[in-house]
């Protein structure tokens, strides 16, 4: 059983990636629409950094010039690396591919871990729970169609982008102890969208305001900058401060089945039986690693 202090922190990470699992179908009905990945990013970063300054703190430099430029770093891997290899990716290679590749973050995030803090030990169960889970993410992303189509390029941007998030998690455990969650993620909100420009003027990107009149464009980009980025960075932030960026992170393994549950219904996508024993297993993967972890730890 989980501590009942910690408990509504795991639910906090369970409904923060039952969000970011929906936030797929709401990106590509933008792009299908006009809109570029890249704008996308900036709008929804954008609305989410005006968005906190009605909650947070006034503050508006870290203690030290060194944390600054951690917070910088956090918003450049969190923010712009990450969102921009994935969205690059997904217009090279398959999305089953990004899909899948993307879940190799908790992996990564644990290895990091291991490699910077010696003293956290990499339990079998861990290892085992992370593997099992991966497998799961593998059958619900195919969802009963093995074609795996290997595009070097965009499955290595792919790879970027997990290692991108899995830097961010660990930056968020250096800075977690000296600044509050609200400050941590408009910081990290500000940095994302300064780190973006210069990709931004790469890509020779426009941006199309006229679009925002459209309904269906204006409520996705409110979803994404308000819900996706601005309450869900704050509730992930969080749920990393009480519990830890590894075991926090292994429940990114349920944003595929998310997304396929997402996809089901609003495109009426079909469910196969592949794709329900992928739930069992990430499921009982990310169960397996919990638990590890938390007999790790006592």
């Amino acid at each position: 059983m989980f501590a009942l202090n910690s408990y509504k922190f795991h639910l906090i990470a369970i409904l923060t990636v039952i969000v970011w699992g929906t936030t797929f179908v709401s990106t590509k009905i933008l792009i299908n629409h006009g809109l570029s990945p890249v704008e996308i990013f900036l709008y929804r970063f954008l609305l989410a950094y005006i968005g906190i300054w009605f909650i947070c703190p006034r503050k508006l430099f870290a203690n030290t010039t060194k944390d600054e430029l951690l917070f910088a770093v956090s918003g450049l891997c969190g923010g712009a690396l990450y969102f921009i290899f994935e969205n690059t990716a997904l217009g090279i290679t398959l999305a089953s591919n990004v899909s899948l590749i993307i879940c190799t973050s908790p992996i990564f995030t644990a290895l990091l871990s291991w490699i910077l803090y010696k003293k956290e030990k990499l339990k079998s169960s861990l290892i085992f729970g992370s593997l099992t889970a991966f497998l799961g993410v593998a059958l619900v992303v195919f969802n009963g169609s093995f074609i795996l189509s290997i595009n070097p390029l965009g499955d290595m941007l792919t790879i970027l982008a997990a290692l991108s998030w899995a830097f961010y998690g660990i930056i968020l455990r250096q800075l977690n102890g000296r600044y509050s969650t609200l400050f941590i993620t408009r910081k990290v909100f500000f940095y994302g969208i300064i780190t973006m420009l210069p990709f931004f003027a790469l890509k020779s990107s426009t941006l199309n305001p006229q679009l925002l009149d459209t309904p269906v464009i204006l409520f996705n980009i409110i979803f994404l900058g308000l819900v996706a980025s601005l309450l869900c960075f704050i509730a992930w932030n969080m749920a990393v401060k009480e519990l830890g960026v590894v075991q926090t992170s292994n429940y990114i393994y349920f944003v595929p089945l998310i997304t396929l549950l997402t996809s089901a219904i609003v495109i009426d996508e079909h469910i196969t039986i592949i794709a329900l024993i992928g739930t069992i297993l990430i499921l009982s993967g990310v169960y397996i690693a919990e638990k590890g972890f938390r007999r790790s730890k006592s």
